[in-house]
């Protein structure tokens, strides 16, 4: 049975196909949108929780900048000297609230040691996105980037959310975490740059 096969049924292609037209352009329409978001919302499977670039290969992270979703603005330059957590997230993306729980957790405990998160909220909705961090009681701040321009600036961009990137004091991508991340991955990687040298 096909990961998706549910989306043959709604194509109207179980039990003989049938001519695009007899199905209207909504309906397919629909179906398509729908299709692509699980895939861009679902990590691969058994994909690795993600490993260090070494210090030497590592690169400048882009300009991250932007509105926050309560209020106010966020630029990554005025975060120089910390390890910034980068944390890619929607409303709808299912990954995204199994990890929200832990990634708060990692905020609370590494905070005093000079460590930053932010969430990039992407094409998603303010309201929703709201929603989800009253519901999941996260404090850390989000940018709002719905077309997700800031994911293109980085070298090596997450292909899918939920994802995270990890930024050494120096302001250079560490590590790429393709997937939900729970806090027992996560928490020994940010422990390990926060005791970097900048």
């Amino acid at each position: 049975m096909p990961r998706y096969s549910w989306i043959l049924d709604v194509l109207g292609r179980r039990g003989g196909p049938k001519h695009p037209r007899s199905l209207g352009v909504g309906r397919v329409a629909s179906a398509v949108l729908v299709a692509l978001t699980m895939v861009a919302c679902t990590p691969a499977a058994g994909s690795a929780p993600g490993a260090f670039i070494a210090v030497a290969d590592r690169v400048d992270a882009p300009a991250v900048r932007g509105d926050l979703l309560g209020g106010g603005s966020f630029d990554l330059a005025d975060h120089e000297g910390d390890v910034v957590v980068v944390n890619f997230w929607a409303s709808w993306c299912g990954p995204c609230w199994a990890e929200a729980d832990d990634l708060e957790k990692v905020y609370q405990a590494t905070r005093a040691k000079g460590v930053t998160f932010i969430g990039i909220n992407t094409r998603d909705e303010k309201d929703a996105a709201l929603g989800f961090v009253r519901d999941r009681a996260i404090t850390y701040p989000s940018l709002v980037d719905r077309p997700g321009k800031v994911a293109l600036g980085f070298d090596v961009p997450p292909s899918v959310i939920p994802a995270t990137i990890l930024i050494d004091r120096r302001g250079k991508v560490a590590m790429l975490i393709p997937k939900a991340v729970l806090g027992d991955e996560l928490e020994p990687f940010v422990n390990q740059l926060a005791a970097e040298s900048p």
